[in-house]
């Protein structure tokens, strides 16, 4: 049976916590340093707090430690692995080799990134023999391409389903550091790729203006994870490790939702990683939830429509029009007229120039919106509803509860009530207690209202009487007895640790090696990295983009097309004849050529 793992971003402990009771099976988050999100680090108590609650449901902590690590900050890095290990930490999220080394001895499973810009079978094969354990793989590649790379390893095969898209090839895009001096690879991203460019040809000519022509929809396979299964991806990866508690809420629990609906189809092919079931709570809607418009992008094989140049923010769900204006405010002329607007709501519209405005209803009365109006609001505005106040308010006070089941079995025998409780994961405690054997006036209530007390929630089980088994006459039995029997099983299984489903361990195969040069994009930026290479025979190596920023190299490698989104592909028999292209910026001019037996294109 294939374990599947839905794995959470959480940007703080807290917000871990709330991944996990929406139904996460891992999550993934930062310690003190070295996370590609510089703004998202932990302290190592807050992860050991963490860990703590996690395990309590079989679910997993995977620290990222995923960025360049310097020479200078390898005695760190080492001494940041090992409180993470003590902390409870179950594996490693690695893009610097280096870490191989600095996390021996410690029993941590290593994930390799996808900033290692793993597409290509031979690619996953030469990072499983350093010893990972699991493979992050692009985000660009199709169910075809994934299927090669899963057939080729025996790694665990990591795929994200959901959120931000870079346009980039991860791990190697070098803009952000070329245009401002601040690494995607060092965790501190400028995006660039949601400026506002114009689009020139060669002669000059413009050709799109004004537009974030470099930034894509979000990720969204929330349909599609059967067939990532069956192509061999077993831990579903939501990206926004920056995003708030809000918004982790709602998209873990609808893909939580998802993968038990697909388990449930399938019971006897697939199972959940971690243990407990979610009640109750919030419906879910990944609508109402921050996105740029949603994509499958290469998925299927095939181009689509990737680009949200027009609106590189979350614009939401359209609304409507502004039919009239008022000094406070406007009327709204609803797409739906069943829309409920509420006060608080935020919305968003795209302005003269391109720019996004995004505002806030003070009050709302019906679709009469009072509010502080936007200068460049305009009768006929198209309206999006980027904040739902109502939706907002749902996911934050309306939460669900995550229990594990428990089956509880009763005996009464000799005047001693027996019972025996056995959990999710498999673990089992007894307990005995004995009673005044008074024969209950009415047995048959009797019966029920053990099984009813024995049915309920104690800490965070959710225990379900199956069998009730008494000799001779059914004794009476005060309900206070009861739930202490049931107060009794939960500490007791508390006290036994969970039976956590085993990460699979990688293991390192010193005879796998590599004859030809490393460029700068093996983002070599250490000793440690140097040697680990040069034992798998590498003759030649560069150092990482970082250490040289060595003028007219790549800044940039994407599977996106710019000439393709505008109709300018030579196989739309529309090709602009005056190339390169360009990026305008300011004063900054970006090269663009385009790969087509390859189907790339590149920024220089």
């Amino acid at each position: 049976m294939k374990t599947l793992e839905l794995l959470a971003p959480a940007r703080t402990a807290d917000i871990g916590i709330a991944a996990i009771d929406c139904g996460a099976d891992a999550v993934y988050i930062a310690g003190p340093a070295f996370g590609a999100r510089q703004a998202a680090g932990n302290r190592i108590e807050d992860i050991a707090r963490l860990c703590t609650y996690a395990h309590r449901f079989g679910a997993r902590i995977f620290a990222t430690v995923n960025t360049l690590i310097y020479e200078e900050e390898l005695a760190e890095a080492r001494s940041m692995v090992q409180d993470l290990a003590k902390a409870g930490v179950d594996a490693l999220i690695v893009q610097d080799p280096a870490v191989i080394s600095l996390a021996e001895g410690t029993g941590l499973v290593l994930h390799a990134s996808t900033q290692c810009a793993i597409r290509t079978p031979e690619k996953a094969a030469f990072l499983e023999s350093l010893g990972y354990g699991r493979l992050v793989l692009e985000r660009e590649l199709s169910l075809e391409q994934v299927r090669a790379i899963s057939s080729r390893v025996d790694a665990e095969i990591e795929f994200f389903v959901h959120g931000a898209l870079c346009v980039c090839y991860s791990g190697q895009c070098y803009l952000s550091e070329y245009l401002t001096g601040r690494s995607a690879n060092r965790g501190e991203c400028a995006q660039a790729c949601r400026n506002l460019y114009n689009l020139e040809d060669a002669s000059g000519k413009v050709l799109a203006r004004n537009k974030a022509l470099l930034s894509l929809k979000d990720f969204n396979l929330i349909h599609r994870l059967e067939d990532l299964a069956q192509a061999g991806v077993s831990s579903f990866k939501i990206e926004g490790r920056l995003k708030g508690e809000s918004y982790v809420r709602n998209v873990v629990r609808a893909y939580s939702d998802a993968l038990d609906e697909l388990v449930s189809r399938r019971p006897g092919l697939y199972r959940r990683s971690s243990f407990g079931k979610v009640r109750g709570g919030f419906v879910p809607n990944l609508d109402k939830t921050f996105n740029r418009g949603y994509t499958e992008l290469y998925l299927d094989g095939r181009r689509g429509p990737w680009s949200s140049m027009d609106a590189p923010k979350s614009m939401g769900e359209r609304v409507g029009r502004v039919s009239k204006l008022y000094p406070d405010g406007f009327l709204l002329h609803p797409d739906n007229p069943d829309l409920v607007v509420s006060n608080g709501d935020g919305f968003a519209f795209v302005g003269p120039g391109g720019s996004i405005t995004g505002f806030r209803a003070d009050v709302s009365d019906g679709f009469r919106i009072r509010c502080k109006r936007p200068e460049s609001l305009r009768v006929d505005t198209v309206l999006y509803r980027n904040i739902s106040a109502a939706f907002e308010k749902a996911v934050n006070s309306d939460k669900p509860v995550r229990e594990i089941p428990v089956r509880v079995v009763l005996e009464v025998r000799d005047g001693i009530l027996l019972s025996r409780a056995i959990s999710e994961d498999g673990r089992e405690v007894k307990y005995s207690e004995k009673m005044v054997s008074t024969p209950s006036r009415d047995p048959e209530k009797m019966l029920e209202t053990i099984r009813t007390q024995l049915s309920k929630r104690s800490g965070h089980y959710a225990f379900l009487c199956q069998e009730v088994n008494v000799e001779g006459e059914v004794p009476f039995v005060q309900t206070s007895v009861i739930n202490g029997i049931r107060r009794e099983l939960a500490s007791q299984l508390d006290l036994l640790p969970v039976r956590m489903n085993p990460l699979r361990a990688g293991r390192q195969d010193e005879a796998f090696s590599l004859t030809g040069r490393l460029d700068y994009k093996a983002n070599i930026a250490n000793s440690r990295s140097r040697e680990l290479y040069a034992r798998r025979g590498v003759p030649e190596m560069e150092d990482a983009y970082e250490l040289t920023h060595r003028k007219g190299l790549e800044l940039m490698r994407s599977k996106y097309c710019i000439r393709h989104e505008l109709g300018l592909c030579p196989r739309q028999g529309k090709a602009n004849k005056a190339e390169p292209l360009f990026l305008i910026n300011g004063k900054e001019r970006l090269r663009l050529e385009f790969h087509c037996s390859v189907c790339e294109m590149t920024v220089q």
